[in-house]
């Protein structure tokens, strides 16, 4: 789950509309920013195995401390509170805590049962659409879709690049994850833990864009 969750960042624009879309895009992959980074540190693990699932090579074998259900409700809550210190805006804190949350609700969809509830406990869940290539890219593509459309229908490009600059940056996107759908595996979990920090160039560009569109009900 990629460009879900990047969609449900952009819908929210619709819901919270005084938020960066940078903070928004922030707090929905948040989860997977901090995957990697633990990855490097060593305090999670995958394995690098082709034909897991029809759509990953990766086998998630322990990541108790982004993934589990409890850390992601903790980190929502934690992501929240600090915006609501920094800002005072108590909607906007609960459409960050969401955001982060929804995180898991996605991903509870597509992996198998690798997903834990409480860290320290062997059971775990997962509806596992990663063994479906047309449920996986469904829901992925719808959930971006209604991203998209949301976003566009609150924000309007105040210079050029708000339009070439969003545009491009969602064709990118789409090119990016059919890439790594369909090209060969990584070539070692350092590369995963590697690549995944490159996610940090989205939230820069969420960021910038902020300052390429404005809100249509503003500017009309």
């Amino acid at each position: 789950m990629f460009l879900g969750h990047v969609g449900v960042g952009l819908g929210l624009k619709s819901v919270a509309p005084r938020a960066s879309l940078g903070t928004l895009l922030l707090a929905s992959i948040f989860i997977d920013l901090l995957w990697p980074t633990l990855l490097l540190l060593r305090f999670e693990h995958v394995e690098i195995s082709p034909g897991e699932t029809a759509l990953t090579p990766l086998s998630f074998t322990e990541y108790p401390f982004s993934h589990s259900l409890l850390a992601v409700v903790l980190w929502a809550a934690l992501f929240g509170g600090i915006s609501y210190l920094m800002h005072r805006s108590s909607r906007n804190a609960w459409v960050f805590s969401m955001a982060v949350l929804s995180h898991w609700v996605l991903d509870l969809l597509v992996h198998k049962p690798d997903l834990q509830l409480i860290p320290g406990f062997p059971f775990r869940v997962g509806f596992g659409l990663w063994d479906s290539l047309s449920a996986t890219l469904g829901i992925e593509f719808s959930i971006f879709f209604v991203g998209i459309v949301l976003y566009c229908y609150t924000t309007k490009p105040r210079t050029r690049w708000g339009n070439l600059g969003f545009w491009g940056m969602i064709l990118f996107l789409v090119v990016m994850y059919l890439g790594n759908l369909f090209g060969p595996p990584p070539p070692s979990v350092m590369a995963i833990a590697l690549f995944g920090q490159a996610q940090w160039l989205l939230v820069i560009w969420g960021f910038w864009m902020e300052k390429q569109r404005g809100l249509k009900w503003l500017y009309n």
